[in-house]
């Protein structure tokens, strides 16, 4: 029996529109979306643990312990509870942006969403972001990244909204895979940490540098195969 459409669908970034000429591609192609969603869902839920690490607001805990230099500058403790206080929604929200389930029946949802991404990304996680990444571990090298980071992540997100506002859909789309490609380097960043830890045991501070730039440069890359791909 085929899965439903309208299935796929809720689970489906819309990248592209995919002729399924089978029952076994379609149950495939339901198959890997269904686990790309409960992929992202659960780093959602450990990016969450990570942000309630700091509620109440505490300066002393987790990735602060590290940061004690720089935390009693009143911009950097401002910038660093914005920014992880505001994150989660980002890929939250801009998840809802891909399917083309939710932008079919429920274009309101889609919308709202969507601005709750810009707002955020624009006035809040990403000119946080900068500041962060002006004070980064790991000295210019991972500064540069983790500013040029945040730079690229308005930017792709405002050129998103001009293009729709000029309802210019295709480069609303175009933008909006760029800029969550970025956004999640927050999950990214973290992945291949945790696997260059495992498997080469390497100093803290080289993993720092690796990651700074391994964690959004490929996530791009992969951003513009995907729109190359929607071009052809």
């Amino acid at each position: 029996m085929p899965v439903p459409n309208e299935a796929i669908d809720c689970f489906s970034f819309y990248f592209g529109n995919y002729s399924v000429k089978s029952t076994k591609l379609q149950i495939t192609r339901f198959l890997l979306l269904s686990l790309l969603l409960a992929v992202f869902a659960y780093f959602c839920w450990l990016m969450l643990g990570i942000t309630l690490q700091y509620l109440p607001l505490d300066t002393d805990v987790a990735f602060l312990r590290i940061k004690q230099d720089y935390i009693g500058y009143w911009h950097y403790q401002v910038a660093f509870f914005v920014h992880v206080y505001s994150a989660i929604f980002c890929l939250l929200a801009g998840f809802t942006q891909f399917s083309g389930w939710i932008r079919r029946k429920y274009a309101k949802v889609h919308r709202m969403g969507g601005w709750v991404y810009v707002v955020t990304v624009v006035l809040l996680a990403g000119p946080s972001g900068l500041v962060i990444g002006v004070y980064a571990n790991g000295g210019l090298s991972s500064q540069i990244a983790f500013c040029l980071l945040a730079v690229l992540w308005v930017y792709t997100t405002i050129m998103a909204v001009r293009a729709i506002k000029n309802r210019n859909y295709r480069q609303h789309r175009f933008f909006m895979i760029r800029s969550f490609a970025l956004a999640l380097s927050a999950i990214t960043l973290r992945a291949w940490k945790f696997g260059l830890v495992a498997l080469f045991h390497p100093k803290p501070m080289d993993v720092y540098l690796i990651v700074a730039w391994l964690g959004w440069v490929l996530n791009l890359l992969i951003a513009e195969l995907i729109i190359l791909k929607l071009k052809q």
